[in-house]
């Protein structure tokens, strides 16, 4: 589909915050989570529970909302995901029991996911080849300025208002998206979509039968299960741990979130000229590498120094992971791409939502737990970089053999 340059724009900043549907509803939570362990008076592992609900819900609604797209069309479904994302949002604002709030969170996740499934399909709908490659890379980019500002904003919320400010603005968000959402030019004609519901969910046992695909899925699995595990651990390790304050955590993660952008600048300038394969495999070695010297450094008491420098290195590997991996594995699906895009999508957030809680399973003073999971989410990872995905590739990991 051609475009013209101020349509891209366009369609790049509108897909980009859809897709960043996940980090508004977590990071922007982040420096609040001590406050609301003790407001609600629960445990650190039931606070992290209220993260956990919205990942499985962000990762079952892909499932759905995915195939419902290459059947509907893309517009239809993100605006209704946008309208429930928002009364979610206004009802966690308002809750006061912790059962509610985390059937609230569900929800939420829920609706949202259509945001972040759709964007990538719609990505697909557009491009093709090292076209994709460099509009996922953009796309991270846009994505990676939600980890920098949401937890700088929720930490300035708290300075006036409570927890539940935060989901206030999300309110504001969504009601934003479902306007834009209106405005959006359908980019997935009738004739390219699939006919029926059975047809459309008939899809899933096909791709996940696809060894290749099915390692990419995997993969991700792995990858955004560490980084999750670091998303729920975070906040605990640097306020109980290290003991700053609020602010100074969210600056804390807002650095992070800077490098996770700029180094997603790669992707896009490398497209073409390096194979996204060799961008792969490095994005999975480096985290690997830096979560042994991340544990170790829980291990031996490290300095907050020592361990910021150390978890960015580990992180910011992830933009381009997600923008070589997701292209790698939509390149070969055709109009199954609101499949494809979700199941990854489902891959991506349900590990990370199950580990959540375990990060805090020895309390919230110690970030030995987070350290081990981490490590061995990156072993995994390689593990199945190198059994599913790299020996579709070797001619362009290993070039001299030809």
């Amino acid at each position: 589909m051609k475009l013209s340059h101020t349509r891209r724009i366009c369609l790049i900043v509108f897909l980009g915050i859809m897709s960043a549907m996940a980090p508004l509803a977590t990071d922007m939570y982040l420096p609040s989570l001590p406050t609301v362990q003790s407001d609600l008076g629960i445990s650190a592992s039931l606070t992290q529970l209220t993260l956990t609900m919205t990942l499985i819900g962000m990762a079952l609604g892909q499932i759905f909302s995915g195939p419902i797209s290459d059947m509907c069309g893309r517009k239809t479904p993100m605006l209704v995901g946008m309208i429930v994302f928002t009364a979610a949002s206004a009802g966690c604002a308002f809750v006061t029991n912790i059962g509610l709030f985390l059937v609230l969170r569900f929800i939420q996740g829920f609706a949202g996911a259509s945001g972040i499934v759709i964007s990538r399909a719609i990505a697909r709908d557009v491009c093709e080849g090292p076209e994709l490659t460099r509009f996922y890379a953009i796309l991270m980019m846009v994505n990676g300025l939600a980890p920098i500002l949401a937890p700088v904003i929720g930490g300035q919320l708290l300075l006036f208002t409570s927890w539940r400010g935060v989901f206030i603005l999300l309110i504001i968000v969504g009601i934003v998206q479902a306007v834009s959402t209106c405005i959006y030019r359908e980019t997935l004609p009738k004739e390219d979509r699939i006919h029926g519901v059975i047809d459309s969910y008939s899809k899933y046992p096909k791709l996940l039968h696809d060894r290749y695909f099915l390692g990419h899925c995997l993969l991700q699995s792995f990858i955004f299960g560490a980084f999750f595990s670091y998303l729920g651990g975070s906040a605990f390790l640097f306020q109980n741990v290290y003991h700053v304050s609020p602010q100074a955590f969210s600056l804390i993660f807002a650095a992070i979130g800077t490098g996770l952008m700029l180094i997603g600048a790669l992707p896009a300038r490398l497209a073409g000229c390096v194979p996204d394969i060799i961008m792969l495999k490095y994005s999975v070695i480096i985290p690997l590498l830096g979560s042994v010297l991340l544990l170790a450094g829980f291990m031996l008491q490290a300095s907050i120094w020592y361990t910021f420098v150390i978890l960015f290195i580990t992180i910011v590997p992830l933009s381009v992971l997600g923008a070589s991996s997701f292209s790698l594995a939509l390149s070969r699906q055709g109009k199954n791409a609101g499949s494809a895009s979700a199941l990854i999508g489902f891959f991506s957030m349900i590990l990370g939502g199950c580990l959540m809680p375990l990060v805090g399973i020895a309390g919230s003073d110690t970030a030995l737990p987070l350290g081990g999971i981490m490590l061995c989410c990156y072993i995994l990872a390689l593990i199945v970089f190198h059994t599913l995905i790299a020996p579709d590739h070797q001619a362009e990991l290993h070039p001299q053999t030809k």
